[in-house]
């Protein structure tokens, strides 16, 4: 079984990684890159060769192409010995056209040209747009900047690389003022006043500040060493990963009185085990320095609803436990009353529900649930339980039929199997031979997929949260691809192919347990 398993893990990691380049592949060389414009009002309010230049920033950004300006490459100069600081400001600053240039500004272009034609880069050079002979146009100012496209390899490369992240004492390059580089046990967490006993890791040189710790928060025990990078959103979330986007919590601000560092108590919604470094932030925020000693002073805050993944989960679990409640005792009843009014009235309902386009019936559910006083739009703020009424009917009842259909059908066929004649030959009661032989025969296809219902209530459903505005994990996809976020678009594919893979195999290892006759090993039992 082992053996098995980690073969199936294995094919299945191959498997996602390869939906992982098709998407990058059709992202990034099948669709077009000025797509990301379209709801950029940044890029709106740009004009002439500012909004060339911003283009380029952008492309650069969503992973399109590598971007180098003429000052980079003059700053790089200087970082290597090969250009002093006075010359560089001396040629920093090109002419409105290039027969504008000083003759020690041309050099240095011309070498600027001649590195990026070595490097495989297209230079682009904007000349300067006048209204007048000495007043420039809006976004007239002159550029000088090169690209080279990336190749998906490039991209694929990097993304698999960067997918877990250790930290670690050496990520912050700059002097540590605050003691020295290392990792700091306690017993009594300074958020808590040190009065309690709460355990932490607490680092320094490190991104996050506390590296494990404990709180009041299910599941109490918490770390920031490792973490999971499924890619930036550059849109929905902008800076924010695509983890970080489905797994933070939304809503209100939840106040709280706050001890800081520095000793300054007040009411604040800071979640300071969340605490990240950014290089000269205390000096340079008043705010930052009345309440932090060091400058891991970046911290996310606690708010009252739930994250993407936890809303849809709630509504996708509670959808599955409907589903076997009632799709299960619907199927055996309509298999045992077979052709019966019953039968009849279950396979009517079957009919309607899948006859139906799902779009159509959820928008029904929705007109009636509203004439019955049931809210239609899902509320973060809300306290009433009333608002998961309707996502969950809508998801619950097809699939409630799906359920009934299958389970009818199972059963029938078993009903029909030479062995439940020899077992009624046999001497069994009726009783006997359903639920020893015919039920657990039947639920055998049904048991398989367990694991993928409960694991795709993670995910979310697309179209019900759409309808019903849910801020979960399925309507984040669709206001990615409204927004053509890649970097969520990427993300979110890589986590549903992952999900897919692994309730697969969850699904192969619960039926070889209900199943003594199913064995993967390759020997006989």
């Amino acid at each position: 079984m082992t053996k098995y398993v980690l073969k199936r893990l294995l094919h299945g990691l191959i498997s996602s990684f390869v939906v992982v380049t098709i998407v990058m592949i059709m992202i990034y060389t099948m669709l077009d890159r000025n797509l990301i414009f379209a709801t950029d009002n940044v890029f709106k309010n740009y004009g002439n060769n500012e909004k060339t230049a911003y283009m380029y920033r952008k492309w650069e950004e969503y992973g399109y192409l590598d971007l180098i300006t003429y000052n980079d490459y003059l700053l790089d100069l200087v970082d290597k010995g090969e250009l002093d600081e006075e010359t560089q400001k001396k040629v920093a600053s090109i002419g409105k056209k290039p027969e504008n240039d000083s003759e020690l500004t041309a050099e240095y272009v011309q070498k600027f040209n001649d590195w990026c034609a070595a490097n495989g880069y297209t230079v682009t050079r904007l000349n300067a747009i006048m209204v007048t002979p000495k007043k420039y146009a809006n976004g007239g100012a002159q550029q000088l900047f090169a690209a080279k496209d990336l190749p998906v390899t490039h991209r694929l490369v990097k993304y698999v690389t960067g997918l877990i992240s250790v930290d670690n004492i050496h990520f912050v390059d700059e002097d540590i003022d605050l003691g020295k580089r290392g990792l700091t046990f306690t017993l009594h967490d300074p958020v808590y006043g040190g009065d309690k006993f709460a355990p932490a890791i607490i680092g320094n040189g490190t991104y996050h500040k506390y590296l494990l710790y404990v709180d009041k928060v299910f599941p109490y025990l918490h770390q920031n060493l490792v973490t999971i990078n499924l890619g930036k959103s550059y849109a929905v979330n902008a800076g924010i990963d695509v983890f970080d986007t489905m797994t933070k919590k939304q809503g209100s601000y939840v106040m709280s009185t706050m001890t800081f560092p520095t000793g300054l108590t007040e009411e604040s919604a800071d979640d300071l085990h969340s605490a990240t470094f950014v290089y000269g932030s205390m000096a340079a925020n008043k705010v930052n320095s009345d309440r932090f000693t060091d400058d891991y002073t970046s911290v996310s805050t606690y708010k009252a609803g739930k994250s993407k993944v936890g809303y849809s989960f709630t509504i996708g679990i509670i959808e599955v436990f409907l589903v076997y409640l009632f799709g299960i005792p619907m199927g055996i009843l309509m298999a045992k009353k077979k052709d019966k009014f019953v039968d009849k009235l279950g396979t009517a309902y079957i009919v309607f529900i899948t006859a139906v386009p799902s779009l159509a019936y959820i928008f029904l559910f929705k007109a009636i649930g509203g004439k019955i006083g049931l809210p239609t739009t899902f509320d973060m703020e809300s306290t009433s339980k009333l608002i998961y009424v309707l996502p969950i009917v809508s998801l619950a009842l097809p699939a409630i039929g799906n359920i009934m259909k299958w389970l009818r059908r199972y059963m029938i066929d078993q009903m029909n199997s030479d062995y439940v004649k020899f077992a009624r030959s046999g001497g069994l009661t009726e009783g006997e031979i359903f639920r020893k032989h015919i039920l657990k025969n039947a639920s055998i296809p049904l048991v398989h997929g367990i694991p993928g219902q409960i694991l795709g209530a993670l995910v979310g459903a697309i179209i019900t949260e759409r309808v019903y505005t849910v801020p979960g994990a399925g309507n984040l996809m669709t206001i990615a691809i409204n927004q053509y976020d890649n970097g969520v678009i990427v993300g979110m594919a890589l986590f549903y192919s992952l999900l897919s893979v692994i309730s697969i195999i969850a699904g192969d290892v619960l039926i070889s347990i209900v199943d003594p006759r199913i064995s993967y090993t390759g020997k006989a039992r």
